[in-house]
């Protein structure tokens, strides 16, 4: 995403890095996507549509999953893939070390 966000709109933040001011639990943080648009706080598939939506390539994707009769499948899909994490991770951590 930071290669795609060639304007600069977007300022990524490392959580774990514990030297970061951090808004809410590290935790809850941690276990799902979240971002900042306009001052609120968004967390799931709505902080996709907001990152999507400051890179001009995603932005019609990131308007799309804004849009109030798509937020929940897109949620749905987003909770799908939480579940799937932790393989696709470890998938590519082992891919990595070889």
């Amino acid at each position: 995403m930071r290669r795609l966000d060639s304007r600069g709109a977007i300022n990524f933040i490392d959580a774990c890095d514990p030297q970061g001011s951090c808004p809410i639990d590290r935790v809850e943080l941690l276990a799902r996507f979240h971002a900042e648009e306009g001052g609120k706080l968004l967390s799931g598939a709505a902080a996709f549509a907001a990152m999507w939506r400051a890179i001009p390539l995603l932005r019609p994707l990131g308007l799309l999953a804004g849009w109030k009769p798509m937020t929940p499948i897109f949620e749905a899909g987003y909770r799908r893939f939480l579940r799937i994490r932790p393989r696709l991770q470890r998938l590519v951590r082992s891919s990595s070390t070889q």
